[in-house]
């Protein structure tokens, strides 16, 4: 058996990605040394991004791993190092680019990510457990999903996706842990326990504006954004800070959750954003014998559909139809979302049925710039 080379050895590292940043660490740096001695036995040492990295015996698991897969290799020697602090500043420009520290990227001409607010007039419609269920169903698609949890008061998400670890902060750039394939960030993250956060709007509006241009989201397809109730401080930064993002409204079938649910999209008027749809929650509960009890009343989705398209003056379609399902409710406390625990259930099969239309939508030109100039 022949000795393999450091050449392949680095070659199968490529295939190796950081777990929070998701790219592989031999473009980011994090491989220092690797050395074989005569035997095959295999030396390697990897930088941390920071000592307190909270994936670290996945990278473990993994660089010994690829190590061990190279044909001729009988041993691996893995030590673990951490950056300094010219490294980490060299890792920031390598994922950030000469970009300002406080540019929101989504808010560029030129992002390709579809940003999705997820809105509702009302607490209780299940807004949360929507989002959450959505974002994982388009990652299943394929797609890199990113949530941001921009109920600071009412944080939820964490839970929801049985998100425990917390946040890495490289060179004043914060990556997002990964929970079911989509990267997660919300306030929830940084408050000891179960500690209320008691802020006044400006602060809101700061700290939104740092969960989009302080993290590190990577190249999204879509970012959901699960915004809190009503039409407050945070609906309005979210249209002052992403001029571009599209408003999902969810909604009951009961009466009283339509009408502040056509509040809640109207705002669209006056910060010119494009209504994407409405989603119906709850809409009925299925029986043993497999008929249907609606507990909320019937059809409250397609009339808000239809109440903010007059309203509009745009096509503002039902998106979909979300039975009532104990699961739902379930996989939230556990942290393991119905799309994945019940993937055939009536609900997860109707949130899929949302996820592949919006999945399919075209970029918007919204908030973009057309690059079109006068003619002489």
């Amino acid at each position: 058996m022949s000795t393999p080379d450091v050449a392949t050895i680095t070659a199968a590292l490529a295939k190796v990605n950081d777990p929070e940043i998701r790219k592989p660490i031999t473009e980011l740096g994090m491989l220092e040394r690797v050395e074989v001695a005569p035997g095959g036995r295999v030396s390697v040492r990897v930088l941390l991004t920071v000592a307190t990295c909270p994936m670290r015996d996945q990278l473990v698991r993994e660089v010994t791993a690829a190590v061990r897969s190279v044909e001729g290799v009988t041993d691996v020697d893995l030590v673990l190092g951490v950056m300094d602090d010219a490294q980490r500043a060299a890792l920031r420009t390598n994922l950030r680019g000469d970009a300002p520290a406080n540019e929101i990227p989504f808010a560029q001409p030129g992002s390709r990510t579809r940003v999705y607010a997820v809105a509702s007039g009302k607490g209780g419609v299940g807004k949360s457990s929507v989002t959450v269920n959505l974002a994982v169903a388009l990652a299943e698609r394929g797609l890199n999903v990113g949530v941001l949890d921009a109920d600071i008061y009412g944080f939820s998400v964490p839970r929801m996706l049985g998100s425990t670890i917390k946040p890495t902060q490289v060179d004043q750039m914060i990556i997002p842990p990964v929970a079911h394939g989509v990267k997660v960030i919300s306030m929830g993250m940084f408050t000891p326990g179960n500690t209320a956060v008691v802020w006044r709007g400006p602060m809101l509006h700061r700290a939104l504006q740092q969960f989009l241009a302080d993290v590190f989201w990577g190249d999204l397809d879509v970012l959901l954004l699960d915004l809190p109730p009503g039409t407050g401080d945070i609906a309005i930064s979210v249209a002052q800070l992403l001029p571009s993002a599209e408003l999902l409204i969810v909604t009951t079938p009961q009466l009283a959750a339509r009408e502040v649910a056509e509040r809640a999209g109207s705002i669209a008027l006056q910060t010119h954003q494009q209504i994407v749809g409405v989603i119906e929650n709850m809409s009925w509960l299925e029986l043993p014998d497999g008929t249907r009890m609606d507990l909320f009343g019937s059809g409250g989705g397609q009339a808000v559909a239809e109440s903010l398209a007059r309203l509009t003056g745009t096509r503002v379609p039902l998106l979909g139809q979300i039975p009532l399902d104990q699961q739902v409710r379930q996989g939230g406390d556990d942290g393991d979302p119905v799309i994945i625990t019940a993937p055939d259930s009536p609900a997860a099969l109707a949130i899929r049925a949302v996820a592949a239309t919006l999945a399919a939508r075209q970029h918007s030109i919204v908030g973009r710039s057309l690059g079109l100039a006068p003619a002489r």
